[in-house]
């Protein structure tokens, strides 16, 4: 007796989405012999297939099970199919199978073949779930039937595993179409119209985005989360937070029962040992499980579809499926917890012989076997650190016991150098006077390679608190401790003693010493000290005016980070932060803006407080910019941070500066007074952030009209760039001068200063700083250009410096901030309608930015409102102004500024 069932294709497809990139992945199937649809449960195998063979009509279907193993069974239903798909063209071959009348497939499928050969459409055969098949006699007469088929007869086959059907030669001869999980797995776009039309409520693309990529698009898993989420609706969101939020129980029960059951005990114990690796080769599996047929076992694994995904690359390295890998770690922990212990630590011990001391140490941290974690920190610790592992090395080592800890001093060291990495500079300190406490606790005399070890790092925690005389004596000491074989602390050292020039102001001697310090940590692979001399070199090179040689220094130091993986390094931060203070300069804003915004990047995993450069410098971008509300919001954190937090005078004075030119801008001397009153007096002006403290003291002093001072600290600016060549630092300085010449009715020597200014200009590039008093100078420079006092570049310069000082008056007063508007609403001819209907401080902002060019969306980002919200700000402003269009808004803001004088 035949059952019907097994003949037929599946038709509930109405829940299906449309998957146009396989559809057309499969229109030429017609010229190919065999699709192969071959991916674990799970993914849509049969549903593709029948959607995509929904409008053929001569396709015939085969559903397979595992009784279908009997060669005579087999072959009925097989011709059964065929003769549904062609009409019954193939009736006598099916009669002797019914009869039993052929000796084996090979003989049957010849009698086919000669049946077919009157039959000319093209169609199409299905084998659904072929992987059921073991039987040898059945796989061979399908290699025949493959070899010796009609060419209008394409046979389609679903498996969970590779069919041993020839698939090598029909890939060689361009005769097969294969399908894997690969292309089945649901893309972004089809997540979203998947649940879209499963859920009612509108989801955000980006939740479903994190669900796309935790269950890397499998199908299955995505109906078993639409399914919960039509029961409970607000656990979508809360299971792309974190699957573990989702109820995974019937996720898990359907791998179990489509999958894992189905495996014999010895493959499903191997499993459970592979899941405690993430990803793992031969060798590793070997190491870990003792056997010695792991490379056979892993290439079965991979042919049965049991959710394994090669990597790319070579050395045959490989891991599960996200969800199949969690599900083995669940039976694991359920099935045999008693061997978490030893497999973990076999696993470490495994990794280490890859030379992998960073997975090793993650699972030595996960069997809590300190003195294993003590030794990979102990053989390994350093290397790891130098190639960017903080994070990492940070967990370890606070799990470890302090006594334990005291007593191996190197550790302790590399958790001093750790906290140091991480600009926690008052916290060394202190774990300096706690590693010594227990050291002499517990009678450990260091010797002299350790002492210099640690005098090194005392030497740059002393540089980093602003005492360079106390660094330069104990790097000193260091450097006579050290022996030659010591190199990471030696090049520390060298590199202390090359800041304290830089920060003493020698910086003729400082440059050298950051180059030596370069090739060593090169040399020896000590990559964080690499980067950080690159950097040094490049301050250095910005202090001495040659602006474009240190910004090529930062390229270089771009590519160090590249290649040695120091992305999440926070001196990837101080690298970025050097690009977009170069940038700012050269008034590149957007790149400096990129710069700026990536630095928050790398600093997002750690304390806030460091973000102060950050911020810092996206309000300055801002100010240029004239975009003085989101400065505003700039310049609150950075207040905030400053009030929460101790900082070096480098860190303050940039953020101070941010200040000072907002309140510049609006016109608040309150304020700048307020500062002035509280602001911190370096002690001299040798280097580049003393240099900038005073010039921000002498900044405030010419806002509030003491101009006397602000003569003397430019005096004693001038004999500090002078004596220590600081070139940037004058070029920057001779622009305020100007400034304070202008206001002391000194109009020659404002004009003196200006052009020479210019003229280092040509070599810094250091455009920047005169559009921060653009207003105040730009007669001046107009005046130089009127009677031709400059030379070719500098008039070019000049001119430049002119159009972007316009553009940029432009944009500050389109923002219609309240001051603009207070006097606007002054002036005795404005027109009565702006009198009477006056616009709300947020409408001005938008009528300005109207007037900029900027669209809805553009405004609302600025504004950081939603766009709904800028339509009725727009509308409102219409009805006030009596105007109906957008040009008409940008007349009227046109006409607004002719009356102030723009």
């Amino acid at each position: 007796m035949w059952i019907p069932s097994k003949l037929t294709r599946p038709a509930r497809l109405h829940n299906a989405i449309l998957r146009p990139r396989l559809l057309e992945t499969l229109e030429p199937a017609p010229f190919y012999r065999l699709v192969l649809f071959r991916s674990p449960a799970g993914y849509g195998k049969t549903t593709m297939a029948a959607q995509w063979l929904s409008e053929h009509s001569h396709t015939g279907w085969f559903n397979i099970d595992e009784n279908d193993n009997d060669t005579f069974r087999f072959a009925n239903y097989l011709l059964q199919s065929i003769n549904k798909a062609t009409h019954n063209a193939c009736l006598k071959t099916q009669a002797m199978a019914e009869r039993r009348q052929f000796a084996c497939l090979s003989t049957l499928f010849s009698e086919l073949f000669g049946e077919l050969s009157e039959y000319h459409e093209q169609t199409y055969l299905v084998l659904d779930d072929y992987h059921l098949i073991n039987n040898d006699d059945i796989h061979d007469g399908l290699r025949f039937f493959l070899k010796n088929m009609p060419d209008n007869l394409t046979l389609v086959v679903t498996s969970r595993t590779l069919p041993p059907l020839g698939t090598a030669n029909l890939r060689i001869r361009d005769l097969l179409i294969e399908v894997d999980n690969g292309l089945l797995a649901f893309d972004e776009e089809e997540t979203e119209r998947f649940f879209h039309k499963r859920i009612a409520d509108q989801v955000e693309v980006s939740v479903l985005k994190t669900l796309h990529t935790q269950v890397e698009g499998w199908p299955s898993a995505l109906q078993l989360i639409a399914l919960h989420a039509q029961q409970k609706p607000d656990t979508l969101v809360a299971s792309a937070e974190s699957m573990a939020n989702f109820n995974r129980g019937h996720l898990w029960d359907y791998l179990a029962e489509e999958v894992f059951d189905l495996l014999d005990s010895d493959t499903r114990h191997f499993l459970l040992q592979c899941s405690v690796l993430d990803i793992f080769n031969a060798q590793l599996v070997t190491d870990l499980t003792g056997r010695s047929d792991a490379l056979a076992m892993l290439e079965s694994l991979n042919r049965f579809g049991l959710f394994l995904n090669t990597l790319e690359g070579d050395n045959n390295w490989y891991r599960f499926h996200n969800l199949f890998a969690e599900f083995l770690r669940h039976q694991r922990y359920s099935q045999m917890p008693q061997h978490r212990t030893e497999l973990h630590t076999l696993a470490a011990k495994a990794w280490l012989k890859q030379q992998s001391p960073q997975q090793a140490l993650l699972h030595a941290q996960k069997c809590d076997n300190e003195p294993l974690v003590i030794d990979i920190l102990s053989d390994y610790g350093w290397d790891m650190y130098h190639h960017g592992e903080i994070t990492l090395l940070q967990t370890a080592i606070a799990n470890i016991d302090n006594e334990r800890l005291h007593a191996h001093p190197r550790l302790s060291l590399l958790r001093m150098w750790l906290a140091q990495s991480q600009h926690r500079y008052n916290d060394v300190g202190d774990m300096i006077t706690e590693t010594e406490a227990a050291l002499a606790k517990h009678n450990i005399v260091l010797n002299d390679a350790l002492q210099g070890e640690f005098n090194a790092l005392r030497a740059q925690v002393a540089i980093n608190q602003n005492n360079p005389e106390d660094a330069l004596i104990l790097s000193e000491q260091a450097l006579g401790q050290l022996p030659s074989t010591t190199y990471r602390s030696r090049i520390v050292a060298t590199s202390v003693v090359g800041e304290v020039h830089h920060c003493l102001g020698n910086l003729s001697r400082a440059l050298p010493m950051m180059q030596q310090t370069e090739k060593m940590a090169r040399q020896y692979h000590v990559y964080h000290q690499a980067l950080w001399a690159l950097l040094q070199q490049s301050e250095i090179l910005l202090a001495q005016g040659y602006v474009q040689s240190a910004y090529e220094l930062l390229e270089q130091a771009f590519k160090l980070v590249k290649e040695q993986h120091l992305q999440q390094v926070p001196l990837h931060e101080f690298l970025l932060r050097l690009r977009a203070q170069i940038l700012w300069c050269w008034n590149r804003l957007d790149e400096a803006e990129e710069a700026a915004q990536k630095s928050l990047d790398v600093l997002a995993p750690y304390d806030e407080t460091k973000l102060l450069h950050a911020y810092s410098m996206l309000a300055r971008i801002a100010i240029t910019r004239g975009e003085q509300d989101k400065a505003a919001r700039y310049l609150d954190k950075c207040n905030g941070m400053m009030e929460r937090s101790v900082y070096h005078i480098d860190w303050r004075a940039n953020t101070d500066l941010a200040n000072l030119l907002y309140w510049q801008q609006s016109g608040d001397n309150d304020r700048i007074q307020h500062w002035l009153d509280h602001a911190e007096q370096p002690e001299a002006a040798c280097n580049h952030f003393q240099q900038l403290q005073w010039r921000n003291i002498a900044r405030a002093c010419i806002q509030v009209g003491d101009l006397t001072r602000a003569d003397d600290i430019f005096a004693m600016l001038d004999e500090s760039c002078d004596k220590h060549q600081l070139i940037t630092d004058k070029n920057r300085n001779l622009v305020l001068q100007a400034v304070l010449s202008k206001q002391q009715d000194n109009r020659p020597q404002a004009l003196h200063q200006i052009k020479t200014a210019l003229e280092l200009t040509n070599s810094t590039g250091m455009v920047g700083l005169f559009l921060c008093d653009g207003a105040v100078i730009c007669d001046l420079l107009q005046e130089l250009v009127d009677i031709k006092a400059l030379n070719e570049l500098e008039l070019h310069r000049a001119r430049h410096l002119l159009r972007e000082m316009t553009s940029k008056e432009r944009n500050r007063s389109v923002h219609f901030d309240e001051n603009f508007v207070e006097k606007l609403l002054n002036l005795p001819d404005i027109p009565e309608l702006i009198r009477t209907s006056p616009l709300t401080q947020r409408e001005w902002q938008v009528l300005g930015l109207i007037y900029t060019g900027y669209s809805n969306e553009q405004i609302a980002a600025e504004l950081d409102v939603a766009s709904t919200t800028i339509k009725t700000h727009i509308r409102n402003l219409y009805q006030k102004l009596n105007i109906a269009n957008r040009q008409q808004a940008i007349e009227t803001a046109e006409n607004l500024l002719k009356l102030m004088g723009f």
